[in-house]
C-alpha cells in the first residue's frame, strides 16, 4: 500500500479558478445557493496532500467569511483571493439529468468574473505546481506571465465553451502547459477526431506533454507521446451531485504529485487513482460537503478499493 500521508515532503501549489455560488438540482434533490467553484473544490482536494495550497480567485462582498475561515483551517492561503466591495460573486445554476452526465445550465451570472484581473502575490512566487482551473484562457495566460519562474508542473483544465468562443487563445494557452485535462466530448471537439487515441495524438501535438481525458463514471485515460494508461472509476452506490468532481480530481491529482515530488508518467498513474478516489467522495453529497468531512483513513481505504478493482492474476495453460 502506498502510504502517501506518512511522507513529509511539501511543495507549494497555486490553484487558479472560480470561488462561487452554485444552485444545483439533480434527480435526488436540490440546493439553494451553496459555495462551489473550481478553486474551492480543487483547493480543498489538494489540501489533503500539502499544507501549501494558495488560491487565486475573486469574489464579491456577498461571499461568507466563514467559508474563507474554513479555507484557512485547511491551510489554504487566500492572499490571492480578491474581495470586491459592493459587487456580487459568480453564480451558476444547473439541473442534471437522470444519467448525471448531462446537465442544463439554468442561469449564469458572471458578476465579479466579468473583468477579473488575477493578482499573483509575492508570497505565491515560490509556486512549484500550478493548477489552472477552468477560466478564460487569457486569465490562465496572465497568471503564467505573472509568475517570475516557470513552475515545475503546470496542469490546465478547460471546457468546450472556450473551444467555441476563444479557440485561438485556448491553443496559445495549451501550448504552454505540461498536462491538459478535458473530458471525452471536449477531446473530440478540440481534435475533430472521434477515436480518443487519434484525438490524443493531435492534442499532444499542440504542446502539452501529457493529456488526461476524463470519462466520468467510466474512468480516465492518461496519454503521453508513447504510452497510455486507463484508470477505472469506482462503481458507486450513491451519486448525488457530480458538480465539482472534475475539479476535485484535478486537485487530488496535482496534490499527490506535489506531495511525492515525482512527475514521471509512472507516478502520474498513481496520481490519477488518487484524483479519482477524491472525486468519488465529492459526488456523494451536494457541493463540497463530503470533501469537508473526509478523513485520510477513508481516502486510503478507498484507494485500496481502486487497487482491488483492477488487480487480477491470469493463467493460460
Amino acid at each position: 500500500m502506498h502510504r502517501i500521508f506518512q511522507k513529509k515532503y511539501h511543495m507549494s501549489i497555486v490553484v487558479v479558478g472560480t470561488v462561487a455560488f452554485d444552485a444545483i438540482e439533480t434527480p435526488f434533490g436540490k440546493t439553494d445557493r451553496i459555495v462551489g467553484g473550481a478553486a474551492t473544490y480543487a483547493g480543498i482536494a489538494a489540501s489533503f496532500f500539502t499544507p501549501q495550497v494558495k488560491i487565486i480567485s475573486v469574489v464579491g462582498d456577498d461571499f461568507p467569511q466563514e467559508k474563507i475561515d474554513y479555507f484557512h483551517s485547511r491551510n489554504i492561503d487566500t492572499t490571492g483571493l480578491q474581495i470586491k466591495k459592493g459587487e456580487k460573486s459568480f453564480f451558476w445554476a444547473g439541473k442534471y439529468h437522470m444519467d448525471m452526465n448531462t446537465r442544463d445550465t439554468l442561469d449564469t451570472q458572471l458578476n465579479v468574473l466579468a473583468d477579473f484581473d488575477p493578482a499573483v502575490p509575492n508570497s505565491y512566487q515560490d509556486c512549484e505546481f500550478l493548477l489552472l482551473g477552468n477560466l478564460t484562457p487569457m486569465v490562465q495566460q496572465q497568471v503564467m506571465n505573472r509568475l517570475e519562474n516557470r513552475p515545475k508542473l503546470i496542469v490546465m483544465d478547460t471546457m468546450n465553451f472556450w473551444m467555441t468562443v476563444a479557440l485561438d487563445d485556448l491553443k496559445e494557452t495549451i501550448k504552454r502547459v505540461d498536462v491538459l485535462t478535458i473530458n471525452d466530448e471536449e477531446a473530440r471537439m478540440l481534435s475533430n477526431e472521434y477515436s480518443l487515441v487519434k484525438a490524443a495524438k493531435k492534442i499532444l501535438a499542440m504542446g502539452p506533454k501529457y493529456l488526461i481525458i476524463k470519462k466520468g463514471e467510466h474512468g480516465a485515460l492518461l496519454f503521453n507521446e508513447h504510452e497510455v494508461f486507463f484508470a477505472p472509476a469506482l462503481p458507486l452506490e450513491d451519486v448525488f451531485d457530480p458538480t465539482g468532481a472534475g475539479d476535485t480530481f484535478a486537485g487530488g491529482f496535482i496534490g499527490y504529485l506535489a506531495r511525492t515530488r515525482d512527475i514521471s508518467f509512472e507516478n502520474m498513474k498513481r496520481a490519477i487513482i488518487y484524483g479519482s478516489a477524491m472525486a468519488s467522495f465529492c459526488v456523494e453529497k451536494f457541493g463540497s460537503q463530503r470533501l469537508e468531512e473526509l478523513t485520510h483513513e477513508e481516502l486510503e481505504n478507498r484507494i485500496q478499493l481502486f487497487v482491488e478493482l483492477v488487480q487480477f492474476d491470469i493463467r493460460i495453460d
